[in-house]
């Protein structure tokens, strides 16, 4: 979510990173991407290593459900230049900056909520059932990989937003119900979302098309629309802390109070909810660290799928695997943050199965493989982790204010 003021810390690799070495050369073509990835799965274990993979994604991998990314092509970084992210601290610090975050998720929700997983994301189950890949690490927050495969393990590395997530109590909650909260709590909000799906201005992913109506569609279901009135926005209170208000860190009592309609109030020092999400500034927690180094250290292939690993958290992962010897194929189109040094070392004639890197869709490349292995009865094995594995594994009065924000769609 944009907020207002200017960044305290460096968002990484905004820019376009360099392009890619194709390997092996023969992987520039989509026939010789699909006899590489045959050959990456087909090639016996390295060094003693299991002979599942790991996979690794990122947001990529979503654009084809419809959904903004940070990096790509039309990426949020690329096209809107003014664009930054809110901050944990300043979420946490400031009532204001969480009416604007709220105000802009409840927009996006609707679309993010009817989203559903692409080709590439039913691909990466086919691969599973072919007993290739035995987990997923997923950077994504929308939740598409227990929905395309609950069969197979998904560690979400940053969280999800079906859920929000209380900042003292640590209670969780469906995202559902509190749109729903919203709605009641700002009824000209929810008429000029209603107004707004009804015209369609939600639907669109042209960039161009966004900025004649006004709004701009960020990734994570933020929705951004100029000059609307986020001061005016309300969200409410932890229920949990509303009954038993917790004790604060140094001590004492927190306080939990609403106004009349059920809106937190700033006279509160608790009960905050937050999305279920890793916000920028905020550190994965130990348990979700190690519970994804596990998964890299019990594979003995990683396949990076639609993510420039700008990341630190998925960019260690990658490193690690590296470390430990794993041959790595990535899929991304764009650069990947020093994919070089991931190949180094690789013998100039290998035909994949010591690594590769692709530049092509996720969502054609994916699915003709899975159907390719398939045709020709090749099967992995490895067996999928069992479900529920790790913590981290998925489940599935405002008037004058308001008057010209009716307005803006006309």
């Amino acid at each position: 979510m944009g907020a207002m003021g200017k960044p305290l810390m460096r968002i990484p690799y905004t820019d376009v990173l360099p392009a890619p070495t194709i390997r092996p050369p023969s992987a520039g073509t989509f026939a010789g991407a699909l006899a590489a990835l045959h050959d990456f799965f087909a090639a016996p274990a390295h060094g003693g290593l299991p002979a599942s993979t790991a996979v690794l994604t990122g947001a990529g991998l979503s654009v084809a459900s419809g959904l903004a990314d940070y990096r790509g092509t039309n990426g949020t970084y690329r096209v809107n230049k003014t664009y930054r992210p809110i901050y944990y601290h300043e979420f946490l610090a400031s009532h204001e900056a969480r009416k604007r975050y709220w105000a802009r998720s409840y927009l996006g929700w609707s679309a993010l909520h009817k989203a559903q997983p692409n080709a590439g994301h039913h691909a990466v189950g086919d691969l599973g059932r072919l007993g290739l890949v035995s987990g997923v690490i997923t950077q994504n927050v929308d939740s598409f990989h227990a929905k395309a495969h609950p069969e197979i393990p998904t560690l979400e590395l940053h969280g999800y937003l079906r859920s929000t997530v209380c900042t003292s109590c640590w209670n969780e909650f469906p995202r559902e119900a509190f749109q729903g909260q919203l709605a009641k709590l700002n009824p000209l909000w929810a008429a000029f979302l209603l107004e707004a799906i009804a015209s369609g201005a939600l639907d669109t992913e042209n960039p161009a098309e966004e900025r004649a109506r006004g709004i701009r569609m960020n990734p994570d279901g933020d929705v951004e629309v100029p000059d609307a009135p986020y001061t005016t926005f309300r969200y409410p209170a932890c229920p949990t802390c509303l009954t038993s208000p917790p004790p604060l860190a140094d001590g004492t009592k927190g306080v939990v109070e609403v106004d009349r309609d059920g809106a937190w109030s700033p006279a509160s020092s608790a009960g905050i909810l937050k999305p279920a999400v890793v916000m920028f500034g905020e550190s994965i927690s130990h348990r979700v660290k190690h519970e994804a180094e596990e998964a890299i250290d019990g594979a003995g292939r990683l396949l990076v799928l639609a993510t420039s690993l700008a990341t630190y958290s998925a960019w260690r992962l990658a490193k690690r695997a590296k470390d430990r010897g794993m041959p790595i194929a990535i899929v991304n189109m764009g650069g990947v943050r020093g994919e070089d040094a991931f190949f180094a070392g690789l013998d100039p004639q290998q035909l994949g199965g010591q690594g590769l890197r692709v530049e092509m869709s996720t969502e054609s490349l994916l699915p003709a493989l899975a159907a390719e292995l398939r045709r020709s009865g090749f099967r992995g094995t490895s067996s999928p982790l069992p479900a529920g594995t790790g913590a981290g594994v998925a489940r599935l009065n405002q008037s004058d204010s308001a008057a010209p924000f009716k307005d803006m769609l006309s």
